[in-house]
C-alpha cells in the first residue's frame, strides 16, 4: 500500500503512477449509436486495451479498471452471458499480447460463483504475465469494495491498518493516486473503497467508448493541478 508520508518529490503530482478507472457508459453509448448492449461492451473493451497501452507510454505503473461488479449479476441474463463470453474471448486473445508488451495482469474480486472455465482462464492469464514489469493491469471482476472489506474483516485478527491491508484481494496494489470515472456520473459506486481513501477524483464527461487518449491525458493533467494533503496542511 502507498505510504502518504513517502511523497517527497514536489513534482510527483504531475506524474500519477497509480490510476484507477470506472469505465462507465458502454450501455448508453450503444443506445446512442443504435447498437446492442453487447456491442457497447465490446467497444468499451477495445478502449480498455488502447488506454492500457497509453498508460504504459505515459508512465503509469498500475492501471486498475472496473470490469464487472458484484451487483452486475442483477443485469438481464442475456447481457451477463454476453459479458462472460466476451471476457473469456478477450483473455484468450489478449494475454499473449500483454505478455509480449511486458504487462502483468491481475484479477481482483471474488472467484466464487464465477464459471470454473473462466476462473481457469483468469488463473492462466495471471501465470502467463507474471513476469511483466512495464505496467501492472488490475481487472476488478466480480468485485465490490464492501465485499472486499468484509472478506478481509472475516480473516482479520488485529494488528492495525497494515495488517488489515495485507488481507485485501491484491495487497501489493498501491493506493491509486487518481480515480477517473467516465460518462459524467459523479460517484464511486462501491469501487476500491479502502484503496481510494485519499485518491484524487476526476469525473470525465465522455462515455467510456468515447474516452480517447486526449481525454485520458486531460485527466492526468487535471491531477497535476491538485495538491494532496492526506489530512494535513501545506500552507
Amino acid at each position: 500500500m502507498t505510504d502518504p508520508s513517502a511523497e517527497a518529490d514536489p513534482d510527483a503530482l504531475a506524474r500519477p503512477r497509480y490510476v484507477a478507472i470506472i469505465t462507465d457508459g458502454n450501455g448508453r453509448w450503444a443506445q446512442r449509436e443504435g447498437r446492442s448492449v453487447t456491442d457497447g461492451h465490446r467497444a468499451g473493451a477495445d478502449v480498455v486495451r488502447a488506454r492500457l497501452r497509453d498508460a504504459t507510454e505515459l508512465g503509469v505503473k498500475e492501471l486498475t479498471v472496473f470490469s464487472f461488479s458484484t451487483e452486475n449479476w442483477g443485469r438481464p441474463d442475456a447481457e451477463v452471458r454476453g459479458l462472460m463470453a466476451m471476457f473469456a474471448e478477450r483473455i484468450d486473445r489478449e494475454t499473449p499480447e500483454l505478455k509480449a508488451e511486458g504487462a502483468r495482469m491481475r484479477f481482483i474480486g471474488r472467484r466464487e460463483g464465477v464459471d470454473p472455465g473462466l476462473v481457469e482462464r483468469m488463473d492462466w492469464a495471471e501465470r502467463e504475465t507474471a513476469g511483466g514489469d512495464a505496467i501492472t493491469f488490475y481487472v476488478a471482476f466480480n468485485y465490490g469494495g464492501r465485499a472486499e472489506i468484509l472478506d478481509a474483516a472475516a480473516r482479520y485478527e488485529g494488528g492495525g491498518e497494515e495488517a488489515f491491508s495485507r488481507l485485501l484481494y491484491a495487497p501489493e496494489m498501491h493506493e491509486p493516486d487518481l480515480l477517473i470515472r467516465t460518462s459524467g456520473e459523479q460517484r464511486i459506486s462501491n469501487y476500491l473503497l479502502w484503496q481510494c481513501a485519499y485518491s484524487e477524483l476526476v469525473f470525465a464527461p465522455e462515455l467510456w467508448p468515447d474516452f480517447d487518449r486526449a481525454a485520458f491525458e486531460r485527466c492526468l493533467d487535471e491531477y497535476g493541478t491538485r495538491k494532496r494533503r492526506f489530512g494535513g496542511r501545506t500552507g
